[in-house]
């Protein structure tokens, strides 16, 4: 009886050891293939198929279709051109009531290359007020 109960405490032992060592080993993900091509980028795409947006790993995904931009910020792709919490560089936030245009912190307001929208220039005969060309 002895024998028997010492036999199985070695086994749960032995078994126990395993599964804590198995545990604290994990293995790197193969790269799968897409069209024959060998890609470390999609082997680290999350388990439900999406691909996550992390440019401070691979800084390409910003520039694929669909990104919010084509710039890294904070581990995040955004367009330096027009992010108003990233105005022509990272962290850079324009102030109340002003947009990002072209990497500049404007007030679409009375801006007169800006008026109203980024790009939407005043002719010389007009001016910008309340973000209209010849508001008057």
């Amino acid at each position: 009886m002895k024998s028997s109960y010492l036999f199985l405490l070695i086994i749960t032992i032995l078994v126990a050891s395993a599964a804590t060592l198995s545990a604290g080993h994990e293995e790197e993900e193969e790269p799968k293939f897409v069209g024959g091509i060998k890609s470390r980028f999609l082997a680290n795409t999350p388990h439900d198929g999406s691909i996550t947006t992390s440019c401070k790993i691979n800084p390409k995904v910003c520039v694929v279709e669909g990104s919010a931009g084509p710039d890294c910020c904070n581990n995040k792709c955004v367009n330096l051109e027009m992010d108003a919490s990233n105005c022509g560089r990272c962290g850079k936030k324009c102030g109340h009531q002003k947009i990002c245009c072209q990497g500049k912190c404007v007030n679409p307001m009375s801006n007169e290359k800006h008026c109203g929208k980024c790009g939407n220039k005043c002719d010389e005969a007009s001016s910008c007020l309340y973000g209209m060309c010849s508001y008057a």
